[in-house]
């Protein structure tokens, strides 16, 4: 089945038809928006896709993007095609990107942004049956996100109302490459720096995000033409708390216990694909799979057509396989599963 971003152009990820409601329908798909306030008194947009009948559905899919990311936009066209394929899929955008209030960018600490997560994925999942498959799909932040809702089954905080028959982690930011990070003494002053100035754009990576993960250059266009995509440099407790959440989670890897499916670009620059490799050596899930794709760039959907389709054909075909087995048995170990 062809990922929607086929009929994408560098100016709309609808391609040349005029509405949204236009690509919906040509994808058999319906959609819906909303949003809630959140303990912070922040609006949060939500949205769900759905495939229409006589398509069936079939489990349910959560998906959380990433730090320069929104739920509209690229992501979109990526729950469309899940829903597509019988799952009721749904997003948010964290606070300060695309519709959802919030200074712009701006995360300084990630646990307020999980349980927005929580609350509005819980929400979701009640309104369907409870023996339905429920699933997580994440992009690089949002993997680190995906990995910390996984993990609050016990402490403090509350945790989820049932858990997950799976976590896809595409290109998880699970470590920041040393490529990216800012260079040295930044780093090193950075807690200084977020301590006084939190809010400023004052760390410079080792270049751009859209130019180290779009391999493509006119879907890098097409990313830098969002109208919600208001990107700079990251502020500097912004920064700060991507890399805590780094530690954190590398620090958690053998608390990972459900079903995990790794995509990971080989070359990107952005998110260390050595930290992945790690969690996968070390996770006590006894369900997981490792891809690591040859020459392959941070974002999936940002490369070549025939990438796209074999990445995100694996994605959907695991997807599809544990929608039999999520409920009745666990599905076998896939240990030694690397692309070459």
């Amino acid at each position: 089945m062809p990922h929607p971003v086929a009929e994408a152009n560098e100016r709309s990820p609808f391609g040349d038809l005029s509405s949204p409601s236009e690509f919906y329908a040509r994808h058999s798909v319906s959609h819906s928006s909303s949003s809630f306030v959140n303990p912070r008194g922040l609006r949060i947009f939500t949205q769900w896709w759905t495939p229409l009948p006589p398509v069936e559905i079939v489990g349910i899919v959560a998906v959380i993007h990433g730090f320069t990311g929104e739920s509209s936009w690229f992501v979109q066209l990526t729950s469309v095609y899940f829903a597509k394929a019988g799952f009721a899929v749904c997003a948010l955008d964290h606070q300060g990107h695309g519709f959802s209030e919030g200074l712009i960018a701006h995360i300084p600490d990630i646990e307020p942004v999980v349980d927005d997560c929580i609350s509005f994925f819980d929400s979701f999942r009640a309104r369907y049956p409870p023996s339905l498959p429920c699933f997580m799909y994440s992009e690089s932040l949002g993997g680190a996100i995906g990995l910390l809702i996984h993990l609050r089954r016990g402490g403090p905080r509350p945790r989820p109302s049932r858990g997950w028959d799976g976590l896809v982690l595409n290109g998880a930011m699970c470590g920041i490459s040393p490529k990216f990070k800012p260079p040295w003494p930044l780093e090193h002053l950075l807690s200084v720096v977020a301590t006084l100035v939190p809010t400023w754009r004052v760390v410079p990576t080792r270049g751009s995000i859209p130019d180290l993960s779009f391999k493509v250059e006119w879907k890098r266009k097409l990313a830098l033409a969002s109208p919600r995509r208001r990107m700079g440099w990251p502020r500097a407790a912004t920064a700060q708390e991507l890399m805590r959440v780094c530690r954190e989670v590398q620090g958690k890897f053998e608390e990972v216990t459900l079903p995990l499916l790794i995509v990971h670009g080989a070359e990107d620059v952005v998110c260390d694909p050595a930290c992945v490799e790690e969690l996968y050596r070390r996770a006590s899930s006894g369900d997981k799979t490792l891809r690591i794709y040859p020459e392959m760039w941070h974002q999936i959907i940002g490369e070549p057509e025939e990438n796209v389709e074999l990445v995100f054909g694996d994605i959907l075909n695991w997807l599809l396989a544990r929608t039999s087995t999520a409920t009745t048995a666990v599905a076998p170990a896939d240990h030694d599963l690397q692309a070459d």
